[in-house]
């Protein structure tokens, strides 16, 4: 370990195993300057002899590869490193399905003195959950690069805190006693990815927020159809609380009060929540109800007074940040909560809900949002804004300065910003649009990237990076520009044990041409490797082309990886 090179590689630091292809942060140091090329260099240059005496054909178990790709060549993985590592992928100690890998490792760390865990340890701990956890640093999530995302996050988030204007609603009095500076973030991905901002451990009240889970529970119990025979589906072009109906005698829409009210009386469940500030300034609320039951739009047999008081106690429900952005990404997820996977909701039901709060959900704003932001929403009077990003995450912005049309003011600042940056509006993916970014796929240069990592890793034998390549589906038969493969590569140098485990392993063409028309046999009598003149032989005579396609190729990436694994 005394090599020259050490020197030179003292400076690389210890992360790179944490992505899906080991070598990816060589040159590029994306996700910031504390996120640089590890000592995975120095592990595969000093210690891959005793890689390279394992059968190349063989991959170790899921356990055993996590374990390697964390541990950097030590024979122990701290515990606090272990944490730290998940929690760049986006998932949390505390989230449920991790629930037995985090008792195992307490009890695990009770018998160690030294708060580390070797190998046999680790796969003790991380077993039950290794499904979930290979796919987190396979980095397989919806967002593969969570801690560039959320650096971009942190930038929008402090832009929107900068404002100062808007005014903390003061009709209720329990929300006028909320403090204008406060400001929070919180995001749930659809794979439980989830990342928090400012003030996201304190309460508020969900107010009109309320107004799209009550209607999805609505659908969900009742069906689509019952539900609007009571409630239309139109914009009203009115203030939120207005005593008007439209030409059926019916609310415009379950995003209004008069909506929500007689929504609410087609809940079959009741809550107890502290509501008391709600109903004592509630004066509209009733008169709205009044009204309702003048027109004959509750369901038959309907008690009035009980449903304002059901209406106020929903809009009451104390939630954080952290909390609601699990609600909103329940509806991103088509129903299912992302951190459970219980169903909450049918699909029919989010669809429908997500439809009108595109259409209805932030006040006299809803077409200015729809226009500028593009995707779902809902906002509340007490100052938060349910934003959902369909198929990826759920947001809970929440600062209680409103605008004149009743909207968080740094909300939409952070809406707005967040959607001049990502390509996340409905209808970004138009053709020939100007491009943003796109979170759901790593940077545009990684192909680039991905044939220097993986030619450099055959150069110097690294079978072990190889095997985290091929396992994070990585095509292994990419080439160089002057056409060369891995295998080119490796039988070049001599390396037998990565030309097995290409061949055999990956299944890779045996006779690929660079551009000068030479084959990886070309390259070994040319260098006199005669162990990989022999090797090649025998897969010279048992392969026969065929033609492929750019689907063909990713298809066979695919089945390599699963009969891997």
């Amino acid at each position: 370990r005394d090599y020259v090179w050490r020197g030179a590689l003292a400076r690389i630091r210890t992360e790179t195993l944490l992505g899906s292809e080991g070598l990816s942060r060589l040159w590029d140091g994306r996700g910031g300057c504390s996120r640089q090329f590890s000592v995975c260099l120095l592990y595969s240059l000093c210690i891959c002899s005793h890689h390279r005496r394992r059968k190349a054909g063989i991959l170790p178990s899921l356990e055993d590869l996590l374990f390697y790709t964390i541990a950097d060549g030590q024979e122990k993985i701290p515990a606090h490193k272990f944490t730290t590592a998940l929690k760049a992928t986006g998932l949390r100690t505390g989230d449920p399905r991790l629930k037995e890998c985090m008792e195992m490792l307490k009890v695990t760390l009770k018998t160690t003195s030294d708060g580390a865990l070797d190998r046999h340890l680790f796969k003790k701990c991380v077993q039950s959950n290794i499904v979930l956890l290979t796919q987190a640093f396979r980095k397989k999530f919806v967002i593969p690069d969570f801690q560039s995302f959320t650096s971009h996050i942190d930038q929008i988030y402090e832009s929107a805190k900068s404002l100062s204007g808007g005014q903390v609603a003061d009709y209720i009095p329990q929300l006028a006693k909320f403090s204008p500076n406060l400001w929070g973030v919180a995001l749930c991905t659809v794979d439980g990815q989830r990342y928090t901002a400012g003030d996201t451990k304190v309460p508020f009240c969900l107010q009109s927020c309320v107004k799209p889970l009550k209607y999805a529970v609505a659908v969900h119990d009742h069906g689509t159809e019952y539900v609007h025979r009571f409630i239309g589906k139109e914009p009203s072009g009115l203030r939120f609380n207005k005593l008007f109906l439209n030409e059926d005698d019916k609310p415009h829409n379950p995003m209004v009060n008069a909506g929500a009210i007689v929504c609410t009386s087609l809940l079959k469940y009741f809550l107890v929540v502290r509501f008391q500030s709600e109903r004592l300034s509630g004066d509209r609320n009733f008169a709205i109800g009044y009204y309702l039951k003048e027109k004959k739009c509750f369901p038959e047999g309907t008690d009035m007074i009980s449903i304002l008081d059901l209406y106020f106690q929903l809009c009451s429900i104390e939630v954080t940040c952290e909390s609601a952005s699990v609600m909103a990404a329940t509806l991103a997820n088509g129903g299912f909560c992302p951190i459970t996977g219980e169903r909450v909701l049918n699909p029919e039901a989010v669809r429908d809900t997500l439809s009108l709060m595109h259409s209805c959900g932030m006040y006299d704003f809803s077409g200015q949002f729809a226009f500028h932001v593009g995707l779902p929403a809902k906002s509340g009077v007490s100052g938060g804004i349910l934003l959902v990003v369909p198929n990826v995450m759920g947001i809970m912005c929440w600062s209680p300065p409103l605008d004149k049309l009743g909207n968080s003011v740094r909300g939409i600042q952070f809406c707005t910003d967040l959607l001049q940056l990502f390509n996340f509006h409905n209808y970004d993916n138009l053709r020939h649009f100007a491009k943003k970014l796109d979170p759901r796929r790593e940077g545009g240069d990684q192909r680039v990237k991905s044939v220097i990592n993986l030619l450099f890793a055959a150069y110097t034998g690294d079978v072990s990076a190889l095997r985290r390549f091929a396992l994070s589906s990585m095509d292994m038969e990419q080439r160089d520009y002057d056409s060369r493969t891995a295998l080119h590569v490796a039988a070049a140098e001599g390396h037998t044990e990565v030309v097995r485990f290409l061949l055999e392993a990956c299944k890779v063409n045996p006779v690929p041409r660079d551009r000068w028309g030479n084959t990886p046999m070309d390259e070994a009598i040319h260098f006199g490797h005669h162990d990989v003149v022999t090797i090649l032989q025998d897969y010279h005579n048992a392969y026969s082309p065929k033609e492929t396609t750019a689907d063909s190729d990713k298809e066979t990436a695919e089945k390599n990886l699963d009969g891997m694994l």
